[in-house]
């Protein structure tokens, strides 16, 4: 039987624990999980793609099924390019879903092989988004609920916070 391989793409700028839920529950799934962190140059990320790759390696260090890799480009043809059977998603609220469902018809149209599966976050992680992770940092909250004590090390370093 072939290997069952999943594509989690995003920026992770920073990984959250809403990202590392749905990478333990994309591993029940799929034999291997490949969380595919983006290099999109017109995004103005807090951290550089080789922070936010690595960071995604040292905290997955215990997943097995997990392999991190960096891309660029169109996701459809890292899919193409390891043999994936589907993109993984997360889906937090109604407002992620048009966007998600556009994403999802056109990769499906340009790899017609290609499913997209959407997760809905565990509950206590449904309303986390890197975005309000950095914007709550940047005002001094505190984000120890939302993301890694690694990843709140980081932030405060790289924004200046004690």
């Amino acid at each position: 039987m072939p290997e069952r391989i999943g594509v989690y793409p995003g920026s992770f700028d920073p990984p959250t624990l809403g990202h590392l839920d749905l990478m333990k529950r994309a591993c029940r799934l799929f034999d291997k999980v490949i969380v595919a962190v983006a290099n999109n140059t017109e995004k103005h990320n807090l951290f550089t793609y080789e922070e936010r790759v690595e960071m995604i390696q040292e905290l997955t260090t215990d997943l097995d099924a997990i392999e991190v890799r960096p891309f660029k480009g169109l996701i459809i043809d890292l899919v193409r390019e390891v043999d994936a059977i589907a993109l993984i998603r997360g889906l937090r609220a109604v407002s992620d879903f048009e966007n998600e469902m556009t994403m999802a018809a056109t990769n499906m149209k340009m790899l017609s092989t290609c499913d997209t599966i959407s997760f809905m976050p565990s509950e206590q992680y449904m309303f986390i988004s890197s975005r309000l992770v950095k914007e709550i940092v940047q005002l001094g909250g505190d984000v120890t609920p939302f993301v890694p004590p690694m990843v709140v090390t980081r932030l405060m370093d790289r924004l200046g916070k004690s």
